[in-house]
């Protein structure tokens, strides 16, 4: 330190505070920086001229040791390079070795053999070359075996590290695989549950705008006392009446309509076809015994309770049947009946095409024939195992006798079977002696 820098008295005197002087010091200051602040700062207190040495000293050690460790760590922290970087460093230093050796060594051979010295010189030389030429040589292997193995061992970690990653990714492919398909199997699942609840929706007969406004009419024309107010209460009261009365016309033998051709109110067959199943010899017997009936032909005019195989059967895909009513009526509607495709075993013995004819016959003795249309109609399968149709309006004569003719079946060559006929109409208030029709 210099006597400029530091100033020390002799004399123990009172000793005047100097006043600290704010120096602006660069940010990357030396050492002498530090310590002149320091000397700066002793300068503001009095002190003796040994402590304030020593402690400058002190100060400037611990300043200079803490910027070295700042470098250090400085260095330190700098980011490393990746390891394939470095493997790149390594073998493009290794190339540039070897081939800075290899033009070494053509420019050595080029040299001597473009020399125009004598022919004992060249032989030294060429015995000296040689011998340096096997040394490069054998260094030149060396480094390349040892570049080869280097290379074998990063071709090795390479595909190690391919193989487990390449292993990895299958194997997470695959579970997302199975849990694809998992995913799938459920959405078909239900894609297949909504599909059967659609067809079942659609499949149900909903209550079209037309349905609910006559439903609506029929209800305001029941309100008794000329009502004109219409809640939600009323209107369902209503819907159950009605339903209450389908469930009770449906119970009396599933049509709610008066059948004039059942063998318990007094109706009865009086002639048919050939019937099926005879013994044998039965189409010979039937020619002969033509005007009897068949004791299975009253099954025809019975209820059978849906039970399959209780019909009356006749031979062939054509025939006939003529039902005695129990009185005479005007005919408005007929039934023909088969049994359920939900229990049926087989439905093709069902009549097909029908022509239903009817006359009026007071007097057994007495064969009229005036037959006249009622109706004709096709049994369609895919409807409901009861069907009504119609009589034509322009039949509206009284008739006591049906009879049903059928042309074809729905495919039984054998035999027609015919569950139940039902004939519905109603009586009139005086029955003549006889009507007829020409």
């Amino acid at each position: 330190m210099s006597a400029s820098t530091v100033s020390v008295s002799a004399h123990q005197g009172p000793v005047t505070r100097r006043r600290a002087v704010e120096k602006n010091l660069p940010t990357g200051g030396s050492d002498f920086a530090a310590a002149a602040a320091v000397i700066a700062d002793s300068d503001a207190r009095p002190t003796n001229a040994g402590d304030t040495a020593a402690a400058i000293l002190r100060d400037a050690r611990k300043t200079s040791s803490a910027q070295i460790q700042a470098k250090k760590s400085g260095a330190a922290k700098k980011a490393t390079k990746p390891r394939w970087l470095t493997v790149v460093s390594i073998l493009t230093k290794n190339l540039a070795l070897v081939v800075v050796l290899l033009g070494f060594v053509q420019m050595v051979r080029w040299t001597v053999m473009n020399s125009g010295g004598d022919v004992g010189d060249s032989s030294i030389m060429s015995g000296d070359f040689e011998g340096k030429l096997s040394e490069v040589e054998k260094f030149v292997k060396k480094t390349m075996k040892a570049m080869q193995v280097q290379m074998n061992a990063l071709d090795h970690k390479v595909e190690d590290g391919i193989s487990s990653v390449r292993k990895e990714f299958d194997e997470k492919f695959e579970r997302k695989e199975a849990e694809v398909d998992l995913k799938l199997k459920a959405l078909d699942v239900r894609s297949d549950a909504f599909e059967k609840f659609m067809d079942g929706f659609e499949s149900k007969s909903l209550l079209s705008k037309e349905d609910f406004s006559e439903f609506f009419e029929e209800f305001k024309r029941t309100r008794k006392g000329g009502k004109t107010e219409v809640n939600v209460d009323d209107i369902i009261k209503y819907a159950r009446e009605v339903v209450l009365n389908e469930i009770e016309k449906h119970a009396a033998d599933g049509l709610g309509m008066v059948d004039y051709a059942l063998v318990s109110g007094g109706a009865r067959v009086v002639k048919h076809s050939e019937p099926y199943g005879g013994k044998a010899g039965g189409s010979a017997n039937w020619l002969l015994l033509r005007s009897r009936v068949s004791a299975e032909a009253e099954r025809m005019i019975k209820p059978s309770f849906g039970e399959p195989g209780q019909c009356f059967a006749l031979k062939g895909g054509s025939g006939f049947v003529e039902i005695r009513l129990r009185t005479a009526i005007v005919p408005e509607a007929v039934t023909l009946e088969h049994v359920a495709k939900s229990v049926a075993y087989d439905r093709s013995s069902a009549p097909k095409h029908c022509r239903v004819s009817g006359w009026l016959q007071t007097d057994p003795e007495i064969v009229t024939e005036k037959m006249f249309l009622l109706t004709e109609f096709t049994y369609d399968l895919q409807k409901s195992n009861a069907q009504t149709y119609k009589v034509e309006s322009s039949a509206s004569n009284l008739v006591d006798i049906i009879r049903l003719d059928f042309t074809s079946n729905h495919g039984s060559a054998s035999h027609t079977c015919i569950y139940r006929l039902r004939v519905h109409g109603r009586e009139p208030s005086h029955v003549p002696a006889l009507e007829t029709q020409s």
